[in-house]
């Protein structure tokens, strides 16, 4: 068999493979065998029909599309294993140039590579801080509303009142072109005079409420950020039709021991407070840690060499309107209704924003993977038992656990292996994010000994370069030849890029 190798500048290598026509004759028969086992031809029992009665019966355009498809079964691994391609999906043949020889042109998609360049330079501070004690009083607060009595008060809202209103958002094309995309009849509302950045339908709304008295409307206006992370808002100016139901008044718990008890297992108010702080230090952190994360892998890739195919995109962007389509869904909206809204179809939306937030993940991911690689990180066993405890201890008080789990008295072990890659997947990858944060604060030590690229087209020396939890689907090790994997010549002839 000879193979020609050319590598594309899409990350994968087209293979022009001539097979001896001996192997041909020998695919033939055997495709003869099998369409008469398939094919009632009158005399003779199926399977047992000589080649030739098969060839008069069925022509040799029929026996030839057969034997092409039985002959790439056959040699597309051994090309792959002669030509050292390590393949991240399935190949698609493009073109038959002869069937006399056989000589196949195949398309295969390269396994991802990074070069991380000079990632261990990059430098960027760590600078988060607790939050101080006034965060801590101001979620005392809250709780003390949150255990509040109220009563009926016949005066103008003011701040600490509850209010129930109805409220309706509207989207307004033209003066008389309107659509109402919120209505939310008997909406409480706390008021509040300082606009929170997670206030609904948006910071300061509650506080445009001040001074109406039950019975009263109040129509306001907000012009939605382009990123809103509710997609059905963003970008869109709705007007707020808002009916005062019902104002009360908020009668707050003492501030003292008896309250802390009331909140929780506390023996008093000073451990009420600890818990507090150490809880607002922890949601603090997380927030802090992701977009510092964020910013810092950016930075990483800016100075990085990343490769991939366009399937592997493919997938990943498929990952994201899967995403998209779970999150209307628990917003009560489906995603053709979240297009309309705005003004986008879905080709549009794919181009614009599915296709660059896919483009970003898959970088990161890439970019996680290889600097877990390079450093050489692993996780221990206490580490990961800490891990798995952990995030069984999440999923047990989960749904979907409760679902999985009726009418059984153990779990499943495809459940607990589930949970073990995860937690596996966890703890490396905060061992990973550690070790990156220490490089750029500048605290880590040398630098591990980075593996040389091997010249075999699409491979590194060590492992290869993951593509995450998500796009792992389309990273084979040998793409399977058959009809469905993209390389029939009757199924995907013309087709380039075939999709795993």
């Amino acid at each position: 068999m000879k193979i020609e190798s050319q590598p594309r500048d899409d990350h994968q290598v087209t293979l022009t493979v001539e097979v001896e026509p001996q192997r041909m004759e020998g695919a033939k028969h055997r495709a003869a065998r099998k369409i008469s086992e398939r094919t009632k031809i009158p005399g003779f029992r199926p399977g047992k029909v000589p080649y030739e009665v098969v060839l008069r019966y069925v022509g040799q355009e029929r026996i030839d599309n057969e034997a092409v498809d039985l002959l790439l079964e056959e040699v597309y691994p051994e090309a792959l294993e002669q030509a050292k391609v390590d393949p991240s999906g399935p190949g698609s043949l493009e073109k038959i140039e002869s069937i006399t020889p056989p000589k196949f042109i195949l398309t295969v998609p390269l396994m991802p590579t990074v070069d991380l360049g000079p990632y261990r330079s990059v430098r960027m501070p760590y600078e988060w801080k607790e939050p101080g004690e006034d965060k801590v009083d101001e979620a005392i607060e809250e709780l003390r509303r949150m255990y509040s009595k109220t009563e009926s008060v016949d005066r103008p809202i003011q701040a600490g009142d509850f209010v129930l209103i109805d409220l309706k958002g509207i989207k307004k094309e033209s003066a008389k072109d309107q659509e109402t995309i919120i209505d939310r009849p008997g909406y409480p509302v706390f008021v509040r005079t300082e606009a929170k950045a997670d206030e609904w339908p948006y910071p300061g709304f509650s506080a445009e409420l001040i001074g109406l008295n039950a019975g009263e409307n109040k129509t306001t206006s907000h012009a939605f950020e382009k990123d809103h992370k509710d997609e059905s808002l963003r970008g869109e100016t709705i007007q707020f039709d808002a009916r005062v139901k019902m104002v009360r008044g908020a009668i707050l718990p003492e501030l003292n021991d008896e309250f802390a008890k009331m909140a929780g297992p506390f023996e008093n108010l000073s451990a009420l407070r600890d818990a507090v702080r150490a809880n607002l230090a922890m949601q603090s952190k997380a927030e802090y840690d992701d977009a510092y994360f964020v910013q810092l892998t950016d930075k990483i890739i800016a100075g990085a060499t990343i490769k991939y195919p366009p399937q592997v995109i493919d997938h990943e962007v498929e990952h994201v309107m899967e995403d998209l389509k779970a999150r209307l869904a628990e917003q009560g909206l489906d995603l053709e209704a979240y297009l309309k809204s705005r003004e986008m179809d879905r080709e549009k939306f794919i181009t614009e924003e599915a296709r660059p937030a896919a483009v970003h993940r898959l970088e990161r991911a890439l970019i996680m993977d290889e600097v877990t690689r390079s450093e050489k990180i692993e996780v221990n066993e206490e580490t990961l038992n800490a891990a798995f405890q952990q995030t069984w201890g999440e999923f047990r008080s989960s749904d979907e656990f409760r679902r999985t789990m009726r009418g059984k008295s153990n779990p499943p072990k495809r459940l607990v292996d589930a949970v073990a890659m995860e937690s596996a997947n966890r703890a490396l990858t905060q061992q990973t994010l550690t070790r990156l944060k220490e490089i750029a604060t500048g605290e880590a030590g040398e630098p591990a000994p980075l593996a040389q690229p091997d010249k075999a087209a699409g491979k590194k020396s060590g492992a290869p370069a993951k593509t995450g939890a998500r796009t792992k689907k389309t990273a084979l090790k040998k793409a399977p030849a058959k009809k469905s994997a993209a390389v029939s010549h009757q199924v995907k002839k013309t087709t380039k890029g075939g999709k795993s």
